[in-house]
Formats: structure tokens, C-alpha cells, sequence
């Protein structure tokens, strides 16, 4: 088992890697300058004096090679240290500081609705015996994975906003400014985690160890929700760590429909200005939830399913069969 932790933890922090080098590539390879952008110096209406801009741009390290800059900011952020914001000067965490909460917030509440919506979904699919009502609940998570987030928002807010007056379009104004973005950001991921666990339930309906239970006299509520759900289960949980970084990513669009502050909206016009710390510290923060997140997962799925680590302990540990003459 500690072999296994070590093995995930290592694969947490290769993933923390890999997204801050890849983000801080991504970032340089985009056209501009952030202190062109800052001081107008790229628009020829600029009166701030060239050596000004050079001088700026000398204390954000932005004159040193490529990968120096690169060196300087991987080890600034092993000490914890994520820079400054190019435009106001704030700490990247200070900035993160102020909005992850609420970003949080919609991504947690999204994710409990998900599984509510798409485990029930495929727990009544793989339960009723009627063809033509598992056809269209199945047909569901089609839909919902096919429409665009934005899409799903903007029909939202024209239905329970403009026309009902039910739930406020826009802003963070409390509970019920919450209802409509959670919906927005839950609808697609629901429909993920049905596809799985309605597949899954399936495979583990059609195991012998079913029939089994069967012919001891277990009902099918018992056999559903003791039986195969336990078996099936396994897929989606893993799922759910993968899930957990995509309502990150659909926050951005989301909290732009719904002119909600928090990172999306942060990391939106970071992007824009050219503000790498920012954008930088973002990303690095959400591959950091996402690794958690994934590891939490990880120790959790060996006491659903303790043949997982069985399986690695034995492929890792077998002994060498020696034949003697």
C-alpha cells in the first residue's frame, strides 16, 4: 500500500511539473509584451520614456533569456514564492487568495449535483425494466455532453432570468446567484458520469456473481445498490478527479456568462493582458487541486476495490522462479 501512495504522489508532482512548464512555454510563445501592453508602448501613443519601459522591464526579469527566466521562476515557485501581478503589483497569491473561494465554491457544489444527476440517472436507466424509457433516459447524456457550456448558460439565464424573474442573471449575490451557474457547470459532467456508470452497471449486471445473488434470494434494490453498484463504481470515482479539473477549465466560460468574479474571470483577463504570473499561478493552482484531488481518489479506490493494489503488489513483487537441474 505505501508503495502504491508513493507511486501516485510522484505522479502528482511529474503532473505539477509537466502544467507549470507547459503553461510558462505556452505563455512566451504567444505574440506581445506584457510591458508594451502596460505602458502603451506597442500602440505609438505611449509618453512614457524607453528607458522607463526597459527599466520595468529589468525588474520583472522579462530581459533575461528564456530559460533563465524559466530556471528563476521554477525555483521562485518551489519556495512557494509565485511572482507579482504585472498590472497592479499584488501577489499571485494574493490575487488567487482573493478568488479560489468562490471559484471553489461553484466547482463543488457542480460536482455534487453532477453525480446526483448522472448517478441517478444511470442507476433508474439500468433499473427499469421498461425498453423505451432506459432508451431515452440513455439517450440523455448524449444530449448533454454534445451542447456547449455557454450554450446551456445563456438558455438558462433567458429562461429563468429574463422570462420568469426566477434566479438573478448576474454577479455573486448570495445562495441564489449560485443556482444557475452550478446548473450550467453540472448539466455536462452529469452527463459523463452517466455514460460511465450506466455502462459499468451493465458489465457488472451481466457478472455471474449476479445470477448468484439471484438464486439466494437477494432483491433487486439489494443487487442493484449492494452488488453491482460497489462493482461499478470503480470507473466513475476515477472519473471524478478528471471531472473536478474540467469544471475548473468550464469556469472560465462560466463565470464569464454569468459575470461571477472569481479565477475564471481572473485568469480571462490575465490572459488578455499578457499577465504570465497570474495565468501562471492559475494554472498552477488548479493542476495542484487537480492532483489532490486525484490522489484522494487514488487512496480511496483500493478500499472499494483492494484487488488493485493486490494486482500491482504482485506484478511488482513476484519472485523469480528459478528451475534447478
Amino acid at each position: 500500500m505505501i508503495r502504491y501512495l508513493l507511486s501516485r504522489l510522484a505522479q502528482a508532482i511529474l503532473v505539477l511539473w509537466a502544467a507549470f512548464t507547459l503553461s510558462f512555454v505556452i505563455l512566451y510563445a504567444l505574440p506581445g509584451d506584457p510591458v508594451a501592453i502596460m505602458t502603451g508602448a506597442g500602440t505609438g501613443q505611449s509618453t512614457v520614456d524607453p528607458a522607463q519601459v526597459e527599466a520595468l522591464r529589468h525588474q520583472l526579469g522579462l530581459d533575461k533569456p528564456v530559460p533563465l527566466q524559466y530556471w528563476d521562476r521554477l525555483v521562485a515557485a518551489l519556495h512557494g514564492d509565485l511572482g507579482q501581478s504585472v498590472t497592479n503589483g499584488q501577489t499571485v497569491f494574493s490575487v488567487i487568495g482573493q478568488n479560489l473561494p468562490s471559484t471553489l465554491l461553484l466547482t463543488s457544489l457542480a460536482l455534487v449535483v453532477a453525480v446526483i444527476l448522472g448517478g441517478g440517472l444511470a442507476m433508474l436507466a439500468t433499473y427499469t425494466r421498461l425498453s423505451a424509457l432506459r432508451q431515452v433516459l440513455l439517450s440523455l447524456p448524449s444530449f448533454g455532453v454534445s451542447v456547449p457550456t455557454f450554450w446551456i448558460g445563456l438558455l438558462l439565464v433567458q429562461l429563468f432570468s429574463f422570462r420568469v424573474h426566477l434566479f438573478p442573471a448576474f454577479g455573486n449575490g448570495g445562495p441564489v446567484s449560485l443556482v444557475l451557474p452550478v446548473i450550467t457547470l453540472a448539466v455536462p459532467c452529469s452527463a459523463i458520469i452517466a455514460q460511465l456508470l450506466a455502462r459499468s452497471m451493465d458489465t457488472a449486471l451481466a457478472e455471474p456473481y449476479i445470477e448468484t445473488a439471484r438464486a439466494k434470494g437477494a432483491g433487486r434494490v439489494r443487487i442493484h445498490l449492494r452488488h453491482a453498484l460497489r462493482n461499478a463504481i470503480g470507473p466513475s470515482l476515477t472519473m471524478l478527479a478528471l471531472i473536478f479539473g474540467e469544471l475548473i477549465t468550464n469556469a472560465v466560460v462560466v463565470e464569464t456568462v454569468f459575470s461571477r468574479q472569481g479565477l475564471g474571470s481572473v485568469t480571462a483577463a490575465a490572459v488578455q493582458a499578457e499577465n504570465i504570473p497570474i495565468v501562471q499561478g492559475v494554472v498552477l493552482v488548479s493542476a495542484t487541486i487537480y492532483a489532490v484531488v486525484n490522489l484522494v481518489v487514488d487512496v480511496i479506490y483500493p478500499l472499494i476495490d483492494p484487488r488493485i493494489v493486490t494486482r500491482r503488489s504482485t506484478r511488482v513483487s513476484a519472485p523469480a522462479v528459478t528451475v534447478s537441474a
